[in-house]
């Protein structure tokens, strides 16, 4: 099974790079327009309009798989090499794998790293150690009443099933 997720992915990357070229793109804006002159040759038949329906669906169709896959796979990459620049570095490991947050955590790390942003650039001189434990135990103590907060909606979605049988 692996062999034919290496064929995919080979395959994929092949024609999203061949379908990202401009060339493809006119080839593609060409036969619209051939399509949309042969209109009145075909009389505007049902046919006529069938025909790019259901190229133009197909094609889309498997597009969307093909330049997900190379999408996810790009997102990957660039997250791996992320992580190893904060880890050879002297960034924090704090934000390796926030990409797995969900929107409400990220947006409040985007907001606590923006206040940090803001003191670091207004105390040029002062202490940034202490700013960056400070925010450190504020991240910290975010996530804990997060996972507090999955606890209990974990207990009260059991408390709701009824008892536990022994």
């Amino acid at each position: 099974m692996a062999w034919l997720a290496h064929i995919f992915t080979r395959f994929a990357v092949k024609v999203s790079e061949w379908t990202g070229k401009p060339a493809i793109f006119v080839l593609a804006l060409f036969s619209i327009i051939l399509w949309g002159v042969t209109g009145p040759i075909f009389g505007y038949s049902d046919t006529w309009q069938l025909v790019i329906n259901t190229s133009t669906t197909i094609v889309t169709f498997l597009m969307v798989f093909l330049l997900q896959n190379a999408q996810t796979r790009d997102t990957r990459a660039i997250q791996a090499k992320l992580n190893e620049l904060i880890l050879t570095s002297a960034a924090e490991n704090r934000f390796i794998g926030i990409e797995n947050l969900d929107e409400e955590d990220l947006k409040h790390l985007d907001r606590l790293v923006g206040k940090a942003a803001k003191r670091s650039e207004n105390q040029h001189n002062g202490n940034v150690g202490e700013s960056v434990e400070r925010d450190r135990a504020i991240v910290a103590k975010s996530a804990n009443k997060r996972k507090k907060r999955r606890v209990s909606r974990t207990a009260s979605t059991r408390n709701q099933a009824g008892p536990a049988k022994s």
